[in-house]
């Protein structure tokens, strides 16, 4: 399982850009930024989407103002139902990024993978965020029960 002080393994992402589905590389992607990530086990899930989305809305440019220069939400879930939940959340207008993770190659390789077969909910990701400084894992909050509390924007606004 990722650690504080690890490097984040390589992985390809995937969103929805002006063109249509772009790759993302991760590792190029925070190559010399301070980055802060969080995951979430499904887009439109009900903690996910009233309670983990809007603590990082309501903490972005606190956050951009201690230092970081991009948050990303990552979930298991295709590119065109992260963009639909960016948009239905006001997350893309904040400028948080969403970025899929349709095969959980990235999740599985963290160790953070679990599944719920009775909602459906296979592969998914556990609830955490972290912050990552030039691919390293600075800050690790691994939620433990099924809130937000540990994992929540005001949580990683209070340990920049």
């Amino acid at each position: 399982m990722i650690a504080k002080g690890d490097r984040l393994p390589a992985a390809q992402l995937v969103r929805i850009g002006e063109d249509g589905v772009e790759q993302v590389d991760l590792a190029a992607r925070l190559k010399g930024r301070n980055v802060v990530i969080f995951a979430v086990p499904g887009a439109f899930t009900p903690t996910c989407h009233s309670a983990h989305m809007p603590s990082f809305l309501r903490n972005a440019d606190a956050l951009r103002a201690k230092g970081v220069d991009e948050i990303l939400c990552v979930s298991v879930n295709d590119p065109f139902v992260m963009k639909a939940w960016g948009e239905a959340t006001g997350a893309t207008d904040a400028g948080i990024t969403l970025l899929g993770d349709p095969k959980g190659e990235l999740t599985q390789a963290l160790g953070l993978s679990f599944d719920v077969p009775g909602p459906g909910l296979m592969g998914r990701s556990r609830r955490y965020a972290m912050q990552v400084v030039d691919g390293t894992v600075q800050i690790l909050h691994l939620e433990e029960g099924p809130g937000c509390e540990i994992s929540g924007g005001e949580a990683m606004l209070k340990a920049l």
